[in-house]
């Protein structure tokens, strides 16, 4: 898994197929500025590596072909906007939509160009190996990683079958030494989300909600339904909405679920296209949470959509933020698909909080009440955060 956006409800039309080499050559104006460009250097290149490197068995056109599409798509230094091949698209649908997956269970962001752990999955070989939220990830099985490479790349040489093993050279949060970290792969299930009661009273339940997606936006927002419903349905006038190591998914679905606790007509987000135009989303119903007694738990594990409704319930005063400072990801991606299975994930909206202001790495969801989980914490399985908020909610 890897902290990924989407922007749900927007089509788009598979593009002409056509053969590239009628169009060996450009010359225009590109973004405001003359550019001339002679694709004929492309096929000159290509032609040379064909007809003369020394080793003709590595010559693989198919390689050449999308490999060079994945280079002018990684020269925008974005590393949301990703090109995957017809292999990589289908990994991606299985891996995203679905519940079940094999590897160790973590999930990666970028930061400061280097390759990070944003939240290992509660009970997954990560965890169990002692990997922590911030580890840098240095190298898988012995081989650095490389600059060219994109989450998707990195995610696959973590990813295995069940039962297999693999190395990892971490540098945790805090240390000056790496050090190698093997772990085992198995079958990971991951709920979109659960319902308890906690502190020991019934007057206080928890929603752990650990992602935006589900197999459809629709399957989400009815899981989202049936767990509100056991809230109602268990008489608790608290509530504790823990968004910790979520990394987000459907904006729809942050929408959706921060209905739930606003007032008709309260703004939620706003998105902003490339032309600077925005798009205002607003509570359309009175939610049927919206007078709970409501505290929200976040970390920098909490990315992207559960950054969203983390933000509307925090500027609109409803319910205080309890942890760590968030990850900071405020931008959308559509994802285009290609006639041979190949697809394009292109960054396309920013994501503006209920202020007007972008939310990104410089500007995160800070905690109303921070409270840090320590490595000792992490190491013996206390969780200081849920406890300050069930402490919170009992007064």
């Amino acid at each position: 898994m890897f902290v990924i956006g989407f922007v749900s409800g927007r089509l788009f039309e598979d593009s002409p197929r056509v053969d590239i080499k009628k169009r060996v050559s450009f010359s225009g104006d590109l973004s405001g500025d003359d550019v001339d460009v002679d694709f004929n250097l492309f096929w000159q290149v290509w032609n040379e590596l064909e007809g003369g490197y020394v080793d003709d068995s590595k010559i693989d056109e198919e390689k050449m072909f999308y490999g060079a599409i994945k280079g002018f798509v990684n020269s925008y230094d974005d590393p949301a906007t990703i090109f995957l091949t017809p292999g990589e698209t289908k990994d991606y649908n299985d891996s995203s939509q679905g519940k079940y997956f094999e590897g160790i269970g973590a999930e990666l962001g970028y930061e400061d160009g280097s390759v990070i752990v944003i939240s290992p999955l509660e009970g997954s070989p990560a965890v169990k190996a002692g990997i922590r939220p911030g580890d840098l990830i240095m190298k898988v099985d012995g081989e650095d990683l490389k600059p060219s490479e994109s989450i998707f790349d990195i995610v696959k040489k973590i990813r295995g079958e069940a039962g297999t093993d693999v190395v990892l050279t971490v540098l945790h949060k805090g240390d000056t030494k790496v050090q190698d970290i093997t772990i085992t792969r198995s079958a990971i299930t991951v709920p979109s989300m659960d319902f308890e009661k906690v502190g020991g009273s019934n007057d206080i339940v928890m929603i752990d909600l650990a992602r935006f997606t589900d197999s459809s936006l629709g399957a989400w927002e009815k899981n989202w339904d049936d767990t509100v419903d056991e809230v109602l349905k268990s008489g608790a006038d608290k509530l504790i909405l823990d968004l910790r190591g979520n990394p987000g998914g459907y904006f729809n679905a942050a929408i959706y679920a921060a209905n739930e606790f606003l007032t008709k007509g309260t703004l939620i987000a706003m998105q902003e296209d490339q032309y600077g135009a925005t798009q205002k989303y607003k509570a359309t119903r009175k939610g049927r949470l919206s007078d709970i007694e409501l505290i929200v738990l976040v970390d920098g594990g909490s990315a992207s959509a559960s950054e969203i409704l983390a933000g509307a319930l925090q500027k609109n005063s409803r319910g205080t933020i309890v942890g760590e400072n968030t990850y900071g990801k405020g931008t959308a991606q559509s994802v285009v698909p290609f006639a041979d299975g190949s697809s394009l994930h292109i960054t396309v909206m920013k994501w503006l909080l209920p202020d007007g202001k972008w939310l990104n790495r410089e500007n995160v969801i800070e905690p109303d009440k921070l409270v840090e989980i320590t490595d000792e914490d992490f190491t013996e399985g206390n969780d200081p955060q849920l406890d300050k908020a069930v402490k919170m909610l009992s007064k």
